[in-house]
């Protein structure tokens, strides 16, 4: 006897062939623009940003120098892997990691030199934004590009191996995605947070250069020690030498009540430690009959020490002390 099993339909289908996709099957759109994102937005986006920190440190610098060779870098790896590399192996990195290849309307490669035509046909696309989505309703699934240039993109053979496609994308997102991190840092730390400090210099100068000056230029004869040692710490020691020549000098003189106040003052430059300032004085010399009004202007040069104190590093008298208006 002669027992005849029947085949369960959980059977025949597991027995089913897995269906392949045919060779001349058109990429997905969201596969293109996956692969796109890799191949060009990644690379277009350090580039931007190295363009931009150039453009903010000093030209022809250190800095400006390294941002254009990471630039340069970065164009001509591209360039390679747009259209080098798929003659050499027939895929870009991002269209290998979406197993995409772009081909002829007959089916044969392109070269590098249609594809360099396509690239730059993709300026249309971007120019009238429609042709990036021209695909999603093209019977071909083309981009205006793929029209001027005559060609299509395909999905790859299943079977075609290929490497480990995926780290060497991660690899490259990452790696730009750090460039463009490393080209906001470096943008900080080289131009914004100077120049932060710089203001706040301007701001701590106008308002304590002028104290400081007024202090150090005023003194009084029954007071005198004690006010030109107050004078000499507030003076790096750079000028602390300088100003205890000029102390002598006062000391061996005949002493008189010398008081200075500021009426006008402008910060010309300044730098994180230091600053320059143009101050226009007023004061009076001496007592009693014998006093006499006085204006003086002079240009101050301000340090910051190690214990983040301002101090007086420099002081020119640009115009003598004399009195004030026509003398009279």
């Amino acid at each position: 006897m002669t027992v005849v099993i029947e085949a369960t339909p959980t059977q025949t289908q597991s027995k089913a062939p897995v269906p392949q996709s045919p060779p001349d099957a058109l990429a997905p759109w969201l596969f293109r623009v996956g692969a796109f994102a890799v191949d060009v937005l990644a690379p277009v986006a350090v580039v931007t940003t190295m363009a931009l920190v150039s453009f903010s440190v000093p030209a022809l610098g250190a800095w400006w120098w390294t941002c254009m060779a990471v630039l340069g870098v970065v164009v001509l790896l591209t360039l390679v892997n747009r259209l080098l590399l798929p003659s050499l192996t027939g895929w870009s990195l991002g269209r290998a990691l979406f197993r995409l290849e772009v081909v002829r309307r007959d089916g044969a490669d392109a070269g590098p030199w249609w594809l360099l035509l396509r690239d730059l046909a993709h300026l249309f696309d971007t120019a009238s934004v429609v042709g990036w989505l021209w695909p999603l309703w093209d019977s071909r699934r083309r981009t205006f590009a793929d029209m001027l240039a005559r060609t299509e993109v395909r999905r790859m053979d299943p079977d075609e191996p290929l490497p480990d496609i995926r780290r060497w994308s991660a690899a490259a997102v990452l790696t730009a995605a750090g460039l463009c991190l490393a080209g906001a840092a470096l943008s900080y730390l080289a131009v914004y947070s100077p120049e932060r400090a710089s203001d706040r210099t301007r701001a701590e100068i106008a308002t304590q250069g002028p104290k400081m000056v007024a202090q150090m230029l005023t003194y009084d004869p029954k007071t005198l020690s004690d006010d030109f040692a107050r004078a000499r710490s507030m003076a790096t020691d750079k000028y602390r030498a300088q100003l205890s020549a000029q102390q002598d000098a006062v000391q061996k003189a005949n002493p008189v009540i010398n008081e200075y106040w500021t009426t006008n003052s402008s910060v010309q430059s300044a730098t994180p430690d230091r600053a320059t300032m143009l101050l226009f004085l007023e004061g009076r010399r001496g007592a009693g009959p014998d006093q006499r009004y006085i204006s003086a202007t002079v240009r101050v040069t301000f340090a910051k020490g190690g214990d983040d104190r301002w101090r007086v590093d420099d002081l020119s008298v640009l115009t003598k002390p004399k009195p004030p208006g026509n003398g009279k």
